[in-house]
């Protein structure tokens, strides 16, 4: 059984930057994770004029979407009225998910465009399709 440490840390007294302090540890076992059968999605959405990129993670993917078209969470999405989903992947396990968001967050945007285009050539919105 694989045991992944996930720490939030708190500054230390008087300091905020003091990377030392530990607020709370949790564990979660990937084996969990699989057994729980769950899915989690990574996701694209991007404004009407496809000018704007979101990359985020989910367990309820058309909860998400909801919300972010809705405008009921407030930041980026909101500002930027990113409300048209085009593209998206699906994970049974959470971990995989997670690092497969950092990895589509750390690309360039020519990168996530040609991503984009291997499955949405026309940038349609997805979630006609989806439910």
């Amino acid at each position: 059984m694989t045991i992944v440490k996930s720490c939030l840390r708190e500054p230390a007294e008087g300091r905020r930057d003091d990377p030392q302090r530990i607020q709370s540890t949790k564990f979660y076992s990937l084996a969990d994770n699989i057994n729980m059968s769950k899915e989690y999605y990574v996701y694209i959405m991007t404004n009407k004029n496809n000018t704007v990129l979101y990359v985020g993670m989910t367990n309820d993917l058309e909860r998400r979407v909801y919300e972010h078209k809705n405008k009921l969470l407030s930041g980026f999405t909101k500002k930027y009225n990113v409300t048209k989903l085009v593209y998206y992947e699906n994970f049974q396990n959470i971990n995989e998910a997670i690092e497969r968001e950092n990895q589509i967050k750390s690309y360039k945007r020519w990168k996530k465009d040609r991503l984009i285009n291997r499955v949405n050539i026309e940038w349609k919105e997805l979630d006609d399709d989806i439910w």
